[in-house]
């Protein structure tokens, strides 16, 4: 997975949690649920990154030794 789609993924599910965050305290049930919403779509997103990577027969344990080399 490139490092900018594990960026922005993580930022989406970090947001997220805020919203629900932030829901929670004002009681705003929509906002907790569109919380709850973007944190799942950025899991989603986050498996798909490693299902691509893993068919491309990458793994990102390696690509980091490598890249350490």
């Amino acid at each position: 997975m490139g490092a900018l789609d594990e960026a922005k993924h993580k930022g989406q599910e970090l947001l997220g949690k805020a919203k629900e965050k932030v829901g929670d305290l004002t009681d705003n049930h929509s906002l907790q649920a569109e919380g709850l919403a973007d944190q799942a779509k950025a899991k989603v997103n986050q498996a798909g990154d490693e299902v691509r990577d893993a068919v491309r027969g990458r793994d990102r344990d390696e690509d980091d030794l490598r890249s350490q080399r």
